[in-house]
């Protein structure tokens, strides 16, 4: 018989409680480690609104830079400026990571990370921000400026592109910045240099200077024949300067400066020109015949878009073109032209409109072979000493003169010939109005004449139809009177014919009379009899005679009734 082999029963209660509290406490304490030690907070930006209408930064946005620093030393180091790199194996290289973490709750324990939290790049309106890599290969000879965008650079440098107003998240590690506040204005003699955050106005253009080629456009260091239109702009100062260039025409105007009163009236000589100060100014120059000759002279000129880059080369501004070009062309081109005249011939009229027509043409070519634009350029004023002006004034006065006395003969001869004209005008009226009135007279007797003649010859026509129309008249009497004879006669015969036939009918003349005093008698007619006896007639009668009275007062008032 075999024996059942019995085990010790062992308890497992108090050893299930045992690892569960172990398992518990062991969470607690890794929740504990993770949300304190191994937690780390990143801010988001946050804006507020102001009542004024414009906002506020409240709390900049931030962003996580994380630097792996291995167990014990043993990983293995990131290339020297490079980032650290997943290894295939699983696990970073010692070193930073390129992936910056965004806003929020991010957990990583200190021991093997270094943690760091990096403000946001904010640029704002009117700014531009310039980023230096700060890893990568060395730039080739020759170049400073690297091509490409945050986080895709090859080499070590400042970067080409500026960034303009905006947020950017950006590794501090890789990168550094810097932020141009406005525009940064450099001076290079007389020529002002934009770079930075570049305003260019309505009414001007900005001409584009490359400090170094560009390998991507393929333009060249020097000044672009392209130019930047009216805008905002943002500019790497490395790159590229900006010269903001006024477009459009302007007013130049070399004039004498003439004597005032306290009234601020100009003051005259004897023959109404203006005195001049002791040192009027103005374009002087030496007559051909030795008079000294004063002028004023203005020109409309300007640069265009496609000349500004030509000006900013040669000239350096458009101060400098008027400086430079405009004002001493016009002085140049009037003193040549002018010191070739007589001061008569600056003075008389056709001399001196070949004057200004050769001055504003020849002004006109010099400018145009700058590569400037000009609208007009005009002789305003030529002032010519009084002892040459005045002699020639009163010559010119004299023919003046005479010109209005003969003008003034041949406006009486006029006159007279008008008044002559004006004579026979009227002498011809009335002789119109004369042969006017003899032919109306004429057309009224001949009108006359002839409504005489159609009244006569009217009146002979109604007489004859008058005549026609009483022997009409005549023979419809006659006829008429016939007709009604006729008529007489037979209607007579007809109704004899009918009372013979009717005696006949009858049979005596008797019996028809009775018939024709039966038929005349009225339908509603009443016969009353009354007996009277012997003596008693006149009795009777008085009620006979009272019976009609009420018979004919009953009839009497039926026919008011039927009337009403």
């Amino acid at each position: 018989m075999s024996k059942e082999r019995r085990f010790p029963q062992i308890s497992t209660g108090p050893w299930i409680k045992i690892v569960c509290f172990v398992v518990a406490i062991a969470a607690v304490a890794w929740s504990t480690f993770e949300w304190t030690i191994n937690r780390i907070y990143v801010n988001a930006e946050q804006i507020a609104i102001q009542k004024d209408g414009t906002i506020r930064v409240v709390k900049k946005g931030q962003s996580l830079r994380l630097r792996y620093k291995g167990l014990f030393g043993t990983a293995k180091k990131a290339a020297p400026g490079q980032f650290a790199k997943e290894l295939d194996g699983g696990g970073w290289e010692v070193g930073v990571l390129e992936e910056m973490l965004g806003p929020g709750r991010h957990f990583y324990c200190p021991l093997w990370w270094e943690r760091t939290i990096v403000d946001d790049v904010v640029v704002e309106p009117g700014e531009v921000a310039i980023f230096t890599s700060k890893l990568g290969k060395d730039l080739p000879p020759g170049q400073f400026l690297v091509d490409g965008e945050l986080g895709q650079t090859e080499y070590k440098g400042e970067l080409r592109k500026v960034y303009g107003p905006g947020r950017y998240r950006v590794n501090d590690y890789a990168y550094s910045h810097r932020i141009v506040k406005g525009e940064e204005i450099k001076k290079s003699g007389n020529q002002k240099k934009h770079s930075g955050w570049v305003n260019i106005p309505t009414g001007y253009v900005g001409v584009v200077t490359n400090l170094t080629d560009n390998p991507l456009t393929g333009a060249k260091a020097g000044i672009q024949q392209h130019v930047f239109p009216p805008g905002l702009y943002p500019v790497n100062p490395k790159e590229q300067e900006i010269d903001i260039i006024e477009i459009g025409l302007r007013e130049k105007s070399i004039v004498i400066e003439k004597q005032r009163d306290q009234q601020g009236r100009l003051t005259v000589d004897k023959s109404g020109e203006p005195v001049m100060v002791e040192n009027p100014g103005g374009i002087s120059f030496p007559s051909d015949d030795g008079f000294k000759i004063y002028m004023d002279f203005t020109a409309i000129w300007g640069l265009m878009p496609d000349q500004a880059p030509q000006a900013v080369s040669k000239f350096g501004n458009i101060e400098a073109v008027e400086n430079k070009i405009v004002q001493p062309q016009i002085e140049s081109i009037c003193r040549n032209m002018g010191s070739q005249l007589g001061a008569v011939e600056l003075l008389e009229g056709e001399s001196r409109q070949d004057f200004q027509q050769a001055t504003s043409s020849a002004f006109r070519d010099a400018l145009l072979k700058k590569d400037i634009t000009l609208q007009y350029g005009l002789v305003r004023y030529i002032h010519i000493p009084q002892t040459v002006r005045l002699p020639i004034q009163q010559r010119y006065l004299a023919d003046e003169l005479k010109l209005t006395a003969d003008q003034r003969q041949i406006t009486a001869q006029s006159e007279a010939e008008l008044r002559e004209a004006e004579r026979q005008v009227e002498l011809s009226g009335e002789r119109v109005r004369a042969e006017t009135l003899k032919l109306v007279a004429e057309r009224i007797a001949e009108g006359e004449k002839e409504a005489q003649e159609i009244g006569a010859e009217t009146k002979k026509l109604v007489a004859e139809i008058d005549k026609q129309t009483a022997e009409l008249e005549a023979q419809a009497t006659v006829l008429l009177g016939q007709a009604e004879a006729g008529a007489n006669k037979m209607l007579r015969e007809a109704k004899a014919q009918k009372f013979g036939l009717a005696v006949a009918a009858f049979g005596s003349g008797d019996a028809y009379n009775k018939w024709v005093f039966a038929t005349g008698l009225p339908e509603d007619i009443q016969l009353n009899m009354l007996y009277a006896g012997e003596g008693t007639f006149w009795t009777d009668l008085k009620g006979f005679t009272s019976t009609l009275m009420a018979k004919q007062l009953q009839q009497n008032r039926q026919q008011k009734t039927r009337n009403e």
